[in-house]
């Protein structure tokens, strides 16, 4: 009998660990669902007009039902500020996995981050950083996560360009110079429409003082020479 007892009672006990975690993976997919809506209202109306209603709409939810996970806006932004740097990390991450094995060319490189600060991801991030100007709480959630994923953008273009270490100083003049280079690029888009041919001589023009900032042993390299002196394809 004891032992009929405790076999139910190891079933009762299953089925109520299989239950909370049913519910606690039922809650995670719903809180992604908000935090990736909370995304798309930043792309679409602006940090202004993100507004937990307008949110909660895009996320097909009662507003009753969103605010049972976050409390109010701010702790969704909080969310959706944390998700957005790592999806920005991962889909970076991703780009530059495409490149040559163990062979980054800068000119490939180069092109994956361009891909990375036109990516509909980047408008989030900015709409969030022009918004943290001017509003002291967005400001202290924005500034660590920003931080947070520039170490790791730069620890990442570290293992890239392994050669350019014996001048930290020129290498991080170079990441400076690409950050804001592309990034004010990507940035006038938003303004203004964009213009192709500029923005090609534009990046060549990068490229080739990037090309500068070398050290001697690089310049010298096959996988560090200009794109326009390598064959087509």
């Amino acid at each position: 009998m004891s032992g009929t007892r405790l076999r139910s009672q190891r079933g009762v006990a299953q089925r109520a660990s299989s239950e909370i975690g049913r519910q606690a993976q039922k809650s995670a997919s719903t809180r992604k669902l908000i935090v990736e809506a909370a995304l798309q209202c930043l792309i679409k109306y602006g940090y202004s007009q993100t507004t937990t209603p307008r949110i909660a709409e895009e996320a097909g939810l009662s507003r009753g039902a969103m605010m049972h996970h976050f409390s109010n806006r701010l702790t969704v932004v909080q969310a959706a500020v944390e998700h957005l740097h790592a999806k920005r990390l991962r889909a970076f991450k991703r780009a530059v996995s495409s490149l040559p094995a163990n062979k980054p060319h800068l000119h490939d490189a180069l092109e994956a981050y361009w891909r990375h600060v036109t990516h509909p991801l980047f408008v989030a991030f900015h709409e969030l950083a022009v918004a943290a100007r001017t509003d002291r709480d967005l400001e202290c959630i924005l500034r660590p996560a920003q931080d947070a994923f520039y170490r790791a953008w730069y620890d990442l273009a570290v293992d890239l360009f392994p050669e350019w270490q014996s001048d930290k100083s020129s290498f991080d003049l170079a990441l400076n110079l690409v950050q804001v280079t592309l990034e004010g690029m990507a940035l006038s888009r938003l303004s203004s429409t964009p213009n192709p041919k500029a923005e090609a001589k534009l990046f060549e023009y990068l490229e080739d003082r990037l090309r500068d900032l070398m050290p001697i042993e690089m310049k010298s390299m096959k996988r560090y020479e200009s794109s326009r002196s390598r064959p087509a394809g």
